[in-house]
């Protein structure tokens, strides 16, 4: 019973999509430190990894999930808007903050959801 709860693919693809939102924190925390550095480019989340985690989850085998493994990457898609060649805008990088810490809220409550099941069903109380 526990093994199947934590083995499930939706449990193992929540926790690694946690791990993506913790990395993307990094790369966002990273390009606002680095936003007056001249010739700095954006980082983010490599550009294949979203698509390979819901290829991954669609498959419904868990450990093809397990095995995914969020990087960061230079961001192509960014473009200088100043004549120093840095490539991050402060307020892109605001909203994607946002966007992560909301993120990372949803993703923490399905883990916290799951353990809760587990807690009512050892202890027979909800908390």
């Amino acid at each position: 019973m526990i093994d199947a709860l934590f083995s499930s693919s939706n449990y193992v693809a929540t926790k690694k999509m946690l791990d993506a939102t913790a990395l993307r924190a990094e790369a966002i925390s990273s390009n606002i430190a680095n936003i007056s550095r001249p010739g700095y480019k954006r980082i983010d989340l490599a550009p294949g990894f979203e698509s390979q985690m819901q290829a991954a989850v669609q498959n419904g085998d868990a450990e093809s999930v397990a095995s995914l493994k969020p990087t960061l990457a230079v961001d192509d898609n960014a473009v200088a808007s100043q004549r120093d060649g840095n490539t991050v805008e402060l307020e892109d990088e605001m909203l994607a903050m946002s966007e992560n810490s909301m993120a990372h809220a949803t993703e923490t409550q399905l883990l916290t959801g799951a353990m809760l099941r587990l807690r009512l069903a050892i202890t027979g109380r909800p908390s």
